[in-house]
């Protein structure tokens, strides 16, 4: 739903950013802002920062930041529209009504039906299990030592004998067979007719990351098959793009998940106090988990299964990880299978001794490729240096790949240089690199350079909103098109006009942007750390070498892309050449 920019702007204005997150975190005043521990990472010292003159937040230990939209939609895990609903709400601001095409309306009325039928099930089975007819259901559940609360935070519960008890009880609510099967339900066939998807099973309730019931996952009471059978994919629910236990597990205040197989080892470890459990939904982990795991977290412990195959998953899930920027350590089960088991027998200090130990995952990935060759003959030890040669060949990043290689050749006894010429050659016979070619003297990359430019745009963008006075003493000499293409200049624009209307107002900035790391990035821009400095001579001698600095990286960029036959291009770069010349004589003033 697109909502104007005056009703975007009525709703964040009537909600205070430092009343709305006074609800979730606890806030002190210092001078003229709040601080409070970061709710989106672990910290002891408070670096987390809200404004009420910006009406923004910005937490300078892991660069969460943006206005009370932003907010909501890191914490809650909210898109942009709901969090736009969430606060108009809070302050009693009346949405225009969501106008739909056909097909979107459709769309939407079946997500809400789908959600709502999964919520009457996920009720009906959590009452079934706590009746006579659920008395096998809840004596599994305490045979495998699950509290009460367990069972409550988790919403487990039973599906009947009967083979249509959900079937006939939905039924009566009204519910046509269309919607019930649409929502995984039930299934048919023509010896049976109608039944249910899930009967003489414990239910585990999947939930997304704001707890609506999006299917389930049913272990079965006896002998039959299959031991555990999960909800089809439907409009609301996509097994690779879910995590069991991820709507609690993203509250965590640990800046790690443990990645665990089952629902019973999440619940299991959740159990113990280790709230930051999750399990993909019967399937392999997918570039879709990792996605997603990467929005809350940027290290994952494996907890897989000790056995081959649990092995085999944890290999499999290591460069799907890695790629998607996630470092992966192994966390050894032996001498138990799962979490599940390790918990009960040797309990939560003991897990918590192993997570310390947990096994880096490149270096496990190799410890079982090691398996495969004979390290006592000098042939057999040179193929799987090659073999290692060749898996590090596969980190892009300089320093991470010397690292790993350091590692590697003590690990093995090899020598590090020796390793590191047979990862270049590995690399240059895959395809992966080039040979190296030693730069010419006084060549250096344009990186640096552009790295700097950018830097002082940012804290150029900052000072601006600091102190207002600065903008009609440089808006002569700098204008939003010397901002790097894209965000920033996006930015610079929105900040220009609104000095041209008369008033400065950063959080509204961000009304223009709807994605969560847009207004990250937004956020950063706006509280770039700037030196301290102590007089006023030493700040204004840096705000005009910051200045300068823009001014120059912005002839630079004009220049690379300059037609000789653009005139018009050659005018503007000549004027924008008189203008650093101007800068260069001009005094500028800071409060």
């Amino acid at each position: 739903m697109y909502y104007s920019d005056d009703i975007i702007e009525e709703v964040r204005m009537k909600n205070d950013i430092v009343d709305v997150i006074s609800g979730y975190v606890r806030l002190q005043k210092k001078g003229n802002s709040y601080f409070g521990l970061c709710p989106f990472h672990n910290e002891k010292s408070p670096s987390f920062s809200v404004s009420r003159q910006k009406q923004m937040y910005y937490c300078f230990g892991c660069g969460a930041g943006g206005n009370v939209f932003t907010f909501l939609m890191e914490y809650e895990n909210f898109s942009f529209q709901e969090a736009v609903k969430a606060l108009a709400d809070r302050a009693g601001v009346a949405l225009p009504e969501e106008e739909y095409t056909g097909e979107a309306r459709r769309r939407a009325d079946l997500k809400a039906a789908l959600l709502e039928v999964n919520k009457l099930a996920a009720k009906y089975y959590y009452t079934q299990l706590r009746q006579p007819q659920g008395s096998a259901g809840l004596k599994y559940l305490r045979d495998r030592q699950l509290s009460d609360d367990m069972l409550r935070a988790f919403g487990l519960g039973y599906s009947n004998k009967y083979s249509d008890d959900l079937y006939q009880y939905l039924k009566g609510k009204g519910y046509k067979d269309d919607i019930l099967a649409k929502a995984g339900l039930i299934s048919y066939d023509e010896r049976q007719g109608v039944y249910d998807k899930f009967w003489n099973r414990v239910m585990f309730p999947i939930m997304d990351v704001n707890s609506r019931v999006i299917g389930f996952g049913g272990r079965v009471m006896g002998d039959a098959k299959p031991k555990y059978l999960n909800s089809p994919e439907t409009a609301i629910f996509d097994k690779s793009r879910n995590l069991y236990g991820l709507n609690r597990a993203r509250r965590s205040k640990k800046p790690y998940f443990l990645l665990c197989e089952g629902y019973m080892d999440v619940i299991s470890l959740h159990q113990a106090g280790f709230d930051n459990a999750v399990a993909s939904l019967g399937t392999a982990l997918t570039e879709g988990h990792a996605s997603l795991i990467g929005r809350y977290v940027h290290e994952v412990y494996l907890t897989y299964d000790s056995d081959d195959a649990g092995t085999r998953a944890a290999l499999r899930a290591l460069p799907i990880l890695r790629d998607t920027g996630i470092t992966a350590k192994i966390i050894r089960m032996e001498p138990y299978k799962d979490p599940d088991e390790f918990i009960k027998n040797l309990g939560a200090d003991a897990f918590e001794d192993r997570i310390a130990k947990a096994r880096n995952g490149f270096l496990y990935s190799l410890e079982v490729l090691r398996k495969d060759y004979d390290m006592d003959s000098p042939e057999g030890k040179t193929d799987f240096m090659k073999e290692a040669a060749r898996r590090l060949a596969q980190f892009s990043e300089e320093i991470e790949r010397n690292n790993y290689i350091e590692a590697v050749a003590k690990e093995y006894r090899a020598g590090y240089e020796e390793l590191k010429k047979l990862v270049v050659n590995m690399a240059v016979q895959a395809g992966m690199a080039r040979p190296a070619k030693r730069p010419k003297s006084g060549q250096n990359s344009s990186r640096g350079r552009e790295d700097g430019g950018r830097m002082s745009q940012r804290i150029l963008l900052t000072w601006l909103i600091e102190d207002e006075g600065i903008f009609n003493q440089i808006s002569k000499y700098i204008t939003p098109e010397d901002f790097s293409e894209g965000i920033f200049r996006t930015v610079a624009r929105l900040l220009y006009e609104q000095y041209e209307r008369g008033g400065v107002n950063p959080a509204q900035i961000m009304n223009h942007f709807t994605d969560e790391e847009e207004h990250r990035e937004v956020a950063s821009l706006f509280h770039t750390k700037i030196r301290e400095l102590s007089t006023a001579q030493e700040r204004e001698k840096a705000l005009k070498e910051t200045v300068i600095r823009v001014k120059n990286y912005s002839i630079e960029q004009a220049g690379k892309d300059w037609d000789v036959a653009d005139i018009e291009g050659m005018q503007k770069l000549m004027k924008a050449k008189s203008d650093l010349q101007n800068l260069h004589k001009l005094h500028i003033s800071v409060n």
